[in-house]
Formats: structure tokens, C-alpha cells, sequence
């Protein structure tokens, strides 16, 4: 299908855009792309063998047989106007990687608002150690693969499938996980009801012998299966459901050990490698997924225990005088109350988080559970509002946040560069304290620098 094909990525160092560029390569396309920035995904593409230009270069447009675009690049994107102009082939990314899942005998697709990508990960680690040889794309960097894509054989693709403008619609799911569902990405939504909708619409995707993986104790997921008419398994730690983790044990670590049952029966204890009881739902998710493919319960504990974690997900970045220095991808309340039940934890002396929020519309419509959440950090530090694919139009601003905050917490201040966040905590932090950089926007590299002493 795609075999000589020229096909040309615009926005190609995105994490999913960079998968779908070496899927394509795979199946024997000549693959281009072009993005604005320089990126470590970018210059990995480029040593691999896929050319890359930065800017805008319409240029690259003439002799391409197909155009694929992120939901982030408008219509007025040069190479987008030229393509019109020149009526070539064009896909939204989500739509384009909708056909290619068509290549794959299973699409496994893991969603849900919270922890998709780390399910995502346990699920692939696992069809690792079962010698599967599965093609993954992860929304983050997993060390078992050492990137975000690997390429495998056409009996499973392994992917995580995001809700945001609809896009899992697009796809060919012959297995679902739903970890959960929360009110997330209203500038598109509007409202949870809208969100519900859209999850349930995503299930009836899957064909009458097909598998739905779902959470028995998330309310919101309760009546996602509405219409469909295959398989569903069930998971959880408090309601009844087909498999559940009792007997949990959380060391001083704040490593999980639990038993699994099924049916009420023992199967096996799993002791994971990673924080927080959020993880035993996202462990019991992949254990249910991965026992419709692999028999022998001792391979799934084995990838599970194996697991240890994804990038930017409570990911330890290393020591500064004595503090340990973690980062997380959290940029929802509910995300942000898992990140802080993981800080807590871990013995330390004092907590200091980072917070860089997520959007303008995003801070708005949080704006009191972002601060109750954040309250609960000995200390806060608020970094300035990352924008993403926004104008701030929503008449917000970081100090809003603050004085927010303050009314619950006083140890909270507002710095308007991640030079000053680094300096003021070279200044003010201790030995044994922990610092958490928290949000999806690059405030990552707060942690890296203090690190590396920069």
C-alpha cells in the first residue's frame, strides 16, 4: 500500500508524527518531513536515514505523493497552502495513522484519560518478554525499546491511543483498555458528558470478537460499553470485578506488592518496580490484556516487575547537594494529586514542586483544583504558562494561581523564567529535600539543569 510512496510528515518531531515516519519506512516509503524546531527525535530521524528540514519548506511538497499533518498545524501552514494548491493527497495525523493500524492483525489500543502511556508501556514490556516481536508506539520514551517506536512484526501493534479532537475514532482497535475517564481537554469537549460520549462511540469500534479491558472503579467508565456486544474483562481494587489486587503491601519505596485474583481465585503477587497505588490499576489493566495473548502467568509478572516506567512519569532525574530530582508529565489535577501521593511516599525532608501549567483554557477551567492539589506540596513554585497551541484569549495568568494557592498554603511564589526556578532552588533547598518539576511543557528542563549544575 504504501511501498515507493513518497510521503512527507509536516510537524515530523512530534512523539507520534516520528513513529509513524519510521512505520512508513518500514513498509518501504520514502519518508520526509519537516518541523520548527531541533529536537533529539529529530536528529535521530535524520541519522536514520529519514530527511528532515526546519522551517517551513513548501518546497518539499512537489514531489511527495502523500502529505501527513498535526492537528497543531493550521491551514495556513506554507507547505499545507502549497499542498492544497498542488491538490496532493493530505491526512490528519490521527486519520493517517488509522490506516496504517489497518496493517496490523491485532491494534491493541490503550486509552483513557490518566496513565495510557505508562499501561501502554507495561503492555509492551510484557509482548517483549514473550518474544512477540510486537511494533509499539508509545506517547513517551520507553527504555526497552530506547525511544517511543519499535518496529516488530504485522501480528500485534501495540499503541496508545489518545481521546484528544477525537482522534482514537480514527482507529482499528481489535483490543481496548480504558484506564479511566476524566474531565479533561474541554476546550474540545465542553463538558465530561461529551467525553463520555466520545469513549463510548470509541468502543463500538471494536469488532463482535474483539476485547474490551475496562476499570470497574472509575464511575465515569461505567457504561462506556453501551452497544458493544463482545468481550469485557474487568478490573479493580474495591469493586467486584474479574480480576482485583488484594493483600497490598507498599514498601519504603513506595513500591506496590499485591496478589492478583480472578474470579475470586489467586493467580499470582506481582511486585512492581514503580510508585503509587495508581500503578496497580494499570498493572491489573495490562495483566487482563496480556492473558488474552500469553498463557503463562510467570512471563506477565516477569514484564511487569521488569517495567520501570516511561519518560516524564515519576521519572527520577538524579541528585543536586543531596536533593532528589524527579519529573512528571502531569498537567491535570487528578494527574498532579497521583505525582503528590508519590512524593509523599518516599522519605524525605522537605517537597518542592514546579508547576507549569498546561494551556490557558486547561488553567481556567482548574484553576481551584490545580491550587487545592498544588496546596498540598510543602512547597510550590508556579512556572510560566506553557501555550501550546494557544493565544491566551481565556484572561488568565500565572498570579491567579498563586493567590489561589496562598489561601491554603503560603509557600508559594510565582517566577517568571526557569533560570530564576533553578537559581532559587540551588538557594533555597537542603540535603534529603525532594524537588518535583510537574506539567507537559518543557519545564523538564528545570530538573535537567539542576542536575547538570547549569
Amino acid at each position: 500500500m504504501f511501498d515507493k510512496k513518497r510521503i512527507h510528515l509536516i510537524g515530523i518531531g512530534g512523539v507520534s508524527m516520528s513513529g509513524i515516519a519510521y512505520i512508513l519506512k518500514s513498509l518501504n516509503a520514502i519518508v520526509t518531513g519537516s518541523d520548527i524546531y531541533e529536537t533529539d527525535i529529530t536528529k535521530k530521524l535524520i541519522n536514520d536515514g529519514i530527511i528532515v528540514k526546519y522551517g517551513h519548506h513548501p518546497e518539499m511538497i512537489k514531489d511527495a505523493d502523500i502529505i501527513v499533518y498535526t492537528a497543531a498545524i493550521n491551514e495556513n501552514d506554507p507547505e499545507r497552502v502549497e499542498a492544497k494548491k498542488l491538490h496532493k493527497e493530505m491526512h490528519e495525523r490521527a486519520e493517517f495513522l488509522g490506516e496504517l493500524s489497518k496493517q496490523y492483525k491485532n491494534c491493541l489500543c490503550i486509552s483513557g484519560t490518566h496513565g495510557k502511556s505508562t499501561t501502554t508501556g507495561m503492555v509492551s514490556v510484557i509482548f517483549l518478554e514473550a518474544n512477540l516481536d510486537p511494533t509499539i508506539q508509545i506517547g513517551a520514551m520507553l527504555s526497552q525499546i530506547n525511544g517511543n517506536i519499535k518496529i516488530g512484526k504485522k501480528d500485534y501493534l501495540i499503541m496508545e491511543a489518545c481521546e484528544y479532537v477525537d482522534s482514537f475514532l480514527n482507529f482499528h482497535p481489535t483490543n481496548i483498555i480504558i484506564t479511566n475517564i476524566d474531565n479533561d481537554h474541554l476546550d474540545y469537549f465542553k463538558n465530561l458528558e461529551n467525553i463520555k460520549k466520545s469513549f463510548n462511540k470509541y468502543v463500538n469500534l471494536l469488532p463482535h470478537n474483539g476485547l474490551l479491558v475496562k476499570n470497574n472503579d472509575d464511575d465515569n467508565s461505567h457504561n462506556v460499553e453501551n452497544g458493544y456486544t463482545g468481550k469485557i474483562i474487568t478490573y479493580s481494587i474495591n469493586n467486584e470485578a474479574d480480576y482485583m489486587a488484594k493483600n497490598i503491601i507498599i514498601n519504603e519505596l513506595g513500591h506496590p506488592t499485591f496478589d492478583i485474583y480472578y474470579h475470586n481465585e489467586f493467580v499470582i503477587n506481582i511486585a512492581l518496580n514503580i510508585n503509587g497505588m495508581h500503578n496497580i490499576y494499570n498493572a491489573l489493566a495490562a495483566f487482563a490484556l496480556c492473558k488474552n495473548y500469553i498463557n503463562d502467568n510467570m512471563i506477565i509478572k516477569t514484564g511487569l516487575e521488569k517495567y520501570r516506567g516511561v519518560g516524564r512519569r515519576f521519572e527520577y532525574i538524579g541528585t543536586y547537594n543531596g536533593c532528589y530530582i524527579y519529573d512528571d508529565y502531569a498537567h491535570h489535577p487528578t494527574e498532579i494529586k497521583t505525582a503528590l501521593e508519590s512524593v509523599k511516599s518516599i522519605k524525605h525532608n522537605q517537597d518542592w514542586a514546579v508547576f507549569q501549567a498546561h494551556t490557558f483554557s486547561r488553567t481556567k477551567e482548574h484553576l481551584d483544583a490545580f491550587a487545592d492539589v498544588l496546596s498540598k506540596f510543602d512547597n510550590i513554585i508556579i512556572a510560566p504558562i506553557y501555550a501550546a497551541r494557544e493565544i491566551n484569549t481565556f484572561n488568565i495568568n500565572e498570579n491567579m494561581l498563586v493567590d489561589k494557592i496562598k489561601k491554603q498554603n503560603k509557600k508559594v511564589i510565582y517566577l517568571d523564567s526557569f533560570e530564576k526556578i533553578a537559581e532559587y532552588l540551588k538557594e533555597y533547598t537542603h540535603n534529603k529535600d525532594l524537588i518535583i518539576t510537574i506539567g507537559a511543557g518543557p519545564i523538564n528542563q528545570v530538573a535537567k539543569n539542576i542536575c547538570n549544575n547549569k
